[in-house]
């Protein structure tokens, strides 16, 4: 008997034993911290560029010369491709004859009538304003066929790289509206930020920005807000706005950054010295306002929180550094 309650008595001292470790395992406790706290905001975004260009032929046709290959630099103005204009010149041509043929009519009605300002008749009025209504129309059409002619090439916008040409080489066809080269201006790059109602209005102009860029693991680029649209971007759902992030201390010609790399951007929206802090989870709300937790849990102190940061909140009220505070 003696033996089986010994027995009885080391199970419960040691379920004893586990229990309240464990228990005291799961009080945590945190001491109050004085320092800087910063409140920040984290958007996601891409990489982007001002100078970026996707560029097509206005007209469908032969490609017979292209005068660059993929990687080139070239200077605004550069002719990167051109069609065969053989039938497009010919259009053009016709255009201005009968632009010509016009204008002669019309200059030999104005003749007929120069003396009839004041008492042109019904006949002569038709007689003119068709002369002159074809003339008008053949200038349209000079018009429309010299868009055709000059759209039968494709030009540099900007100075640049070209990154992308659907055909680099001649002698094959290519429709309208197809893509046949890209061109961008790494000097314009950016950093794209969508940001909806809520979150634009706690950014502005010159605030810092802290970029992350997925492709650069741990690395942290510096930047600055220097553009925040009014209107809400098309095609998005919700009210979003665009905000472009400008990269600085970083020499963007010699950056391995390229468009559409995602990454975060870290807006400091305010930022407080010498505060007393506490990670987030350890200040508590009730009925009666919000406290932190003191001796080993048994008293509460009465606060007011200020700044907050992504793991840290300012704690305010009748406390002192070092204080230990219980979750």
């Amino acid at each position: 008997m003696k033996k089986i309650l010994l027995v009885i008595i080391v199970i419960v001292g040691i379920i004893s034993f586990f229990f309240f470790r464990n228990k005291n395992k799961d009080i945590k406790t945190v001491e109050l911290q004085k320092g800087n706290l910063k409140e920040e905001m984290i958007l996601s975004g891409q990489v982007n560029a001002l100078n970026y260009a996707k560029l097509s032929f206005e007209t469908s046709g032969k490609i017979v010369y292209v005068g660059v290959k993929k990687g080139d630099k070239v200077n605004k103005g550069k002719l990167i491709s051109k069609l065969d204009t053989t039938v497009l010149n010919s259009s053009y041509q016709i255009a201005l004859s009968n632009l010509r043929q016009y204008d002669a009519t019309v200059e030999n009605v104005h003749d007929q009538v120069k003396n009839h300002a004041n008492d042109e008749t019904y006949a002569q009025k038709d007689l003119r304003t068709t002369a002159e209504v074809n003339k008008d129309k053949a200038y349209e059409a000079v018009l429309q066929a010299k868009r055709n002619l000059d759209g039968a090439n494709i030009y540099a916008p900007f100075n640049g790289i070209v990154t992308y040409l659907n055909h680099p080489f001649t002698g094959v066809y290519t429709s309208v509206g197809s893509i046949e080269a890209e061109i961008i201006d790494p000097t314009t790059i950016y950093f794209d930020v969508l940001a909806d109602q809520t979150e634009v209005v706690e950014l502005k102009i010159g605030q810092k920005v802290i970029i992350t860029l997925d492709s650069f693991e741990e690395k942290e680029f510096e930047g600055i807000v220097n553009y925040i649209s009014f209107v809400p971007k098309i095609g998005e759902s919700g009210s979003v706005y665009a905000i472009q992030v400008a990269f600085q201390n970083v020499n963007l010609s010699e950056s391995n950054f390229r468009i559409a790399m995602t990454g975060d951007a870290k807006f400091v929206i305010s930022e407080k010295n010498d505060v007393f802090y506490v990670p987030t989870n350890f200040v508590k709300q009730d009925k009666t306002g919000i406290f932190l937790m003191t001796d080993d849990k048994k008293s509460k102190i009465f606060i007011e929180t200020g700044v907050e940061s992504e793991d840290n909140i300012e704690v305010i009220g009748d406390i002192k550094e070092g204080q230990l505070i219980y979750d």
